[in-house]
């Protein structure tokens, strides 16, 4: 074999052992009916405990303020499936209040804008798939009261 025949293999088998590049998910937040609290975000690959990121301690998660203009950023994200779920944390006591034990009081949006029914989106209707560049996600808030 020539020089140049391993020296080309010897690259081709550097590059399929390189490990993918991590890159970023850049997420807009629309329709916050106030600026009060913050925004929390969790990101997670894990359909077992979606939209509960809390159960999941490789989930990645970002807290900004509310504000006219909300935007989350994810970075050094690796390739794969996830999903995204928010939270308008109005009065920023970290948690989802809710009104008689079931509905919602404070906003919530998921990746895809999945729809929620009669309970939480399951990860398979809220997932999008992150390769080596950048995401760029628009999700809408929601509220139910």
């Amino acid at each position: 074999m020539t020089r140049a025949a391993l020296a080309a293999l010897g690259l081709a088998a550097t590059l399929a052992a390189s490990p993918a590049l991590a890159g970023e998910v850049v997420i807009t937040v629309t329709d916050l009916r106030s600026t009060k609290g913050v925004v929390r975000a969790c990101m997670s690959k894990r359909a077992d405990v979606f939209p509960k990121c809390n159960k999941d301690p490789a989930a990645l998660r970002v807290v900004v303020p509310a504000g006219e203009k909300v935007v989350l950023r994810f970075t050094g994200v690796h390739p794969g499936d996830y999903a995204v779920a928010l939270l308008h944390d109005e009065n920023d006591n970290g948690k989802a209040d809710r009104s008689m034990g079931m509905m919602p009081k404070e906003g919530y949006g998921f990746s895809r804008d999945a729809p929620v029914k009669m309970a939480p989106p399951k990860f398979r209707d809220a997932v999008f798939t992150q390769g080596e560049g950048t995401s760029r996600l628009t999700i809408k808030m929601r509220y139910f009261l």
